[in-house]
Parts: structure tokens; C-alpha cells; sequence
């Protein structure tokens, strides 16, 4: 858990968020990276280690270029923890219609 509680503090960040995003579509440079964003090519590269930190992305190195990827099972603890907030959040609202019924929006 403490991992996730880093990786959701991490993705906070909007430039971090962006990044996330464009690795949707497959491994990139930092420089494809950087053309993204409207942050220093340097800058970039920081966020990539602070996402790197929590294995939210890994590095591969290929010469002298470094490619950058999304870590699927980093993913996978977040999206079964946001996954398991959802249910909770679904069964709370299955208890209240169970115990409150009648038309949504009126005090009883």
C-alpha cells in the first residue's frame, strides 16, 4: 500500500500525468517525451526518475538513447486499488438506496 499511496502522490503532478499519458501509445525517448511537454528536456528527465522511483515507468537503455515504458504490474496494484475503492464506493450506495427507498433527492 505504501507504494500506491507514493505512485497516486506522484501522478499528482499535471507535467507527470502528461508523460503518462503519451506512454499510452508505446515506449518513448526522453526527447519524444520532451516535445510533449512544455518543460525543459532536463526537467523531463527528472520527472522520469521520480516516476521511475515508484515503477511507474522503466528505462531501457539503447546506445546512447534511454526508452522509456509503462510498468504494467505498477499499474495493475493501482488499477485493482482504485478498482476496490469503486466497490466500496458502489456497495455504500447499494446500502443507502436498500435502506432509503423512495425517490432519489427527497428526505424521507
Amino acid at each position: 500500500m505504501a507504494n500506491i499511496n507514493r505512485a497516486l502522490s506522484v501522478l499528482s503532478d499535471p507535467t507527470r500525468q502528461t508523460l503518462i499519458e503519451a506512454l499510452r501509445d508505446g515506449p518513448l525517448t526522453v526527447g519524444d517525451l520532451a516535445s510533449r511537454v512544455t518543460v525543459t528536456q532536463s526537467a523531463v528527465s527528472q520527472h522520469l526518475q521520480v516516476l521511475k522511483g515508484v515503477r511507474l515507468v522503466t528505462e531501457e537503455r539503447v546506445g546512447t538513447r534511454r526508452i522509456y515504458r509503462l510498468e504494467a504490474e505498477t499499474l495493475g496494484e493501482l488499477r485493482r486499488y482504485i478498482d476496490a475503492l469503486w466497490g466500496d464506493a458502489l456497495e455504500g450506495f447499494a446500502t443507502h438506496v436498500q435502506n432509503n427507498p423512495g425517490p432519489i433527492g427527497k428526505e424521507p
